[in-house]
């Protein structure tokens, strides 16, 4: 298979939160898509609390930052853009008792799986993208984020 993977780091603190955070990203696209058993392409940016606040309250109407955000292509053969609000990550990752580095995986592999027509507004479709999102997370030997949450 064969993805187009950019990875944008638009707020520099990234860089310190998770070591090698392109690659980082760039691996848990990859999987996500391998997940899905097809190739794609994908921007994933790498911003702040604010900017995806921004998003959020333009493309959905949500004038609040969110950990993930998903944009699908706008013309076929064009990548789906992922992006993702460093403040918001961290403090989920503290939260959780996870690292950044695999809290961000999991999200990117959560947003790239959208891109790929996973949802999780139904009880079903959410147990199955959860299902998926814990082979990712296995397939880059990191903790399944779903154990012991009920």
């Amino acid at each position: 298979m064969d993805s187009d993977i950019e990875v944008v780091v638009e707020d520099p603190a990234w860089r310190s939160a998770v070591p090698r955070v392109e690659e980082v990203a760039r691996r848990a696209a990859l999987a996500a898509f391998a997940e899905a058993g097809t190739d794609g392409a994908v921007t994933v940016l790498l911003t702040g609390d604010r900017e995806v606040k921004r998003l959020n309250g333009d493309h959905r109407g949500k004038v609040k930052p969110t950990n993930v955000l998903s944009f699908p292509p706008l013309h076929p053969g064009l990548p789906g853009d992922v992006a993702l609000a460093l403040g918001t990550v961290r403090r989920e990752a503290r939260v959780a008792g996870r690292s950044v580095m695999a809290h961000l995986s999991h999200l990117v592999a959560h947003g790239v799986l959208h891109l790929v027509g996973h949802d999780h507004l139904r009880a079903g479709e959410a147990r199955r993208m959860e299902q998926a999102e814990a082979r990712i997370m296995r397939r880059l030997a990191l903790p399944n984020p779903w154990r012991g949450v009920a």
